[in-house]
Parts: structure tokens; C-alpha cells; sequence
């Protein structure tokens, strides 16, 4: 697997995407609709973009959330906390097979509480594997983390990407 593709000649020596190409291009908007469900406050379009039996490790307890249910349960609270919701991808990394795909990023999920508090949030990694599943690109499982300071036992969020 290869997260570099090269271009194909076609008709009148038009240069035409090669099927890598355009399968990242497509895993990069599946993305771009994470940041786009979350600001929206939408579950349905959350659903669309995960398998159903997405294997999860999230930032929140428990160790592992199985099934797209579960998921979307994990996402659901956000809409409560918040009464508009930021998220921002930086640096997505993406190695693209035939019907695998993974890739990394930092994520951060901000905005406005309900209370009327501003938060930028903290910065996350989130690491994505995906499966083309019926010519169609979904999300199997994911990770996030922060790193941890051993010595005291608890997350560094504070870290900047």
C-alpha cells in the first residue's frame, strides 16, 4: 500500500486520476464529513460514515465502544455540552490500499458550551482504518489518545500539534 499514486494518460493526453487517487480523495471528504456532522449537531450523518461494526477507542470510557450504535451513543453527548460545535482535522496522513485504508491525524473538538463558554478544546490523535465495503468507503475502526505523563498518571492535553 502506497499513499503516493501516479497519474494515468488518457484520451488527447489528458493525465487521469489513478483509482488510489481517487479513493484517497474520497476517504479525505469522508473526513471532511466528520467535521461537518459534528458541527451540524448530526447523528444521521455521523451513522453514514462508520461500519456497522466499528470497533472504537475513543477518548472517553469504556476501553472499546462496538457497533455503530455504540459510536454514536460516544458522539451524542457532545451535542449536549455544546451549544455550537467546532472540529478541526490537521495533518491527515492517509495509506490507501484496494479495499483497505489507514491513515492519522490530530483532531480537536471545541466551540461554545451551553453555559456560554468558549473552549478551544485540546488536540487529540486519531488514528482511522477504513474498509471498502460495497464501493464504499466507512470507517472500521478508530483511536484516540493524548499522550500520557508516566511518572503522574494522567493525559498531557495541553500539547500543541
Amino acid at each position: 500500500m502506497s499513499h503516493q499514486g501516479s497519474t494515468a494518460e488518457g484520451k488527447a493526453g489528458m493525465t487521469m486520476p489513478t483509482q488510489r487517487e481517487v479513493d484517497e480523495a474520497e476517504i479525505r471528504r469522508l473526513i471532511g464529513r466528520i467535521v461537518e456532522g459534528l458541527e451540524g449537531k448530526d447523528l444521521d450523518t455521523l451513522r453514514r460514515l462508520y461500519a456497522s461494526d466499528i470497533v472504537s477507542f475513543d477518548i472517553e470510557p469504556p476501553l472499546q465502544h462496538v457497533g455503530v450504535e455504540a459510536k454514536l451513543r460516544n458522539w451524542a453527548p457532545v451535542f449536549t455540552f455544546f451549544e455550537r460545535v467546532t472540529y478541526e482535522v490537521r495533518d491527515l496522513t492517509l495509506t490507501v490500499g484496494e479495499d483497505l485504508a489507514f491513515g492519522h491525524a490530530f483532531a480537536r473538538l471545541g466551540g461554545t458550551l451551553t453555559n456560554g463558554t468558549t473552549t478551544s478544546g485540546m488536540w487529540v490523535r486519531v488514528t482511522y482504518c477504513l474498509r471498502k465495503i460495497d464501493g464504499t468507503w466507512l470507517i472500521a475502526h478508530d483511536q484516540v489518545s493524548v499522550p500520557l505523563d508516566i511518572a503522574g498518571g494522567k493525559g498531557v492535553v495541553d500539547l500543541q500539534p
